[in-house]
C-alpha cells in the first residue's frame, strides 16, 4: 500500500470518540513517545516552536477533570441544569489520559519583536501551530488504535490548571485532548458536498 494511501486511511480513522476506557492498548510510555515524535516534528511558523504540552495520566488525569466539574458546576449552579454536563464530564474521566495544549506566549512576543511587520498575525500563527499539533498527535492516536476526543474548557479552568501543574505564567492553554481504549466507535459521518468547499483553477 502506498504511503499516501497509508496516510489518507489514517485521517479517515481519526474520529472524536467519546466512549473511551482505561485500558490503553499500548503502554504509557508509547503515547508518551507518540507526543514527543509530535513536539519535534509538527512545523510551526517561522520555525517558533512556540507549542507546549503537558500529558495527564491517572490520578492526574482524574484531578483535571474533577477541576473542571467543580468549576462549572458553580458557574452553572442549578444541579438539575448541570446533570448533562456532569454525565458528559463522567465519560473524559473514564479515559486513560488527557493531553493538554498551550502556546507559549513569551515566544510569540520575540517573534513579534523580531518581525514587527507581521506582529498582529503571530498569534494567529500560534493557533494555527497548536492545531497542527493536535492533529498530528490525535491521529497518530488513531494508528495505534487509541481513540480521542478534544474539549475546550479554557478559559474556564485555566487558572486552576496553571497552578496544580505549576505551569508558567506564558503558557496559555487552548485545548485538551481525552483518549483512551476506544469502547465504541465514532458514528456515521455526514459530509457537505466538496464542491461546495473547494475550488480548482487552471486545471
Amino acid at each position: 500500500m502506498s504511503d499516501l494511501k497509508d496516510l489518507q486511511q489514517l485521517a479517515e480513522k481519526r474520529r472524536s470518540i467519546y466512549a473511551l476506557s482505561n485500558k490503553l492498548p499500548v503502554s504509557n510510555d508509547e503515547v508518551v513517545k507518540l507526543v514527543e515524535h509530535a513536539i519535534l516534528h509538527t512545523p510551526s511558523a517561522f520555525n517558533s516552536q512556540s507549542a507546549r504540552i503537558v500529558v495527564l495520566f491517572g490520578d492526574d488525569h482524574q484531578k483535571l477533570w474533577d477541576i473542571t466539574e467543580e468549576t462549572l458546576k458553580v458557574i452553572v449552579g442549578d444541579d438539575e441544569k448541570f446533570q448533562g454536563t456532569k454525565d458528559k464530564i463522567a465519560g473524559f474521566k473514564a479515559g486513560a489520559g488527557t493531553i493538554l495544549f498551550f502556546e507559549d506566549k513569551g515566544v510569540v512576543r520575540n517573534m513579534q519583536e523580531a518581525a514587527p511587520l507581521y506582529a498582529d498575525k503571530f498569534p494567529i500563527w500560534a493557533h494555527q501551530t497548536s492545531a497542527m499539533h493536535q492533529y498530528v498527535i490525535w491521529t497518530a492516536l488513531a494508528s495505534i488504535d487509541v481513540g480521542a476526543n478534544l474539549q475546550h474548557y479554557n478559559p474556564v479552568i485555566d487558572q486552576q490548571v496553571a497552578d496544580t501543574w505549576n505551569i508558567a505564567d506564558d503558557w496559555e492553554l487552548n485545548a485538551q485532548m481525552v483518549f483512551g481504549a476506544i469502547e465504541q466507535p465514532a458514528g456515521d459521518k455526514e459530509f457537505k458536498p466538496v464542491e461546495e468547499r473547494m475550488k480548482v483553477f487552471g486545471k
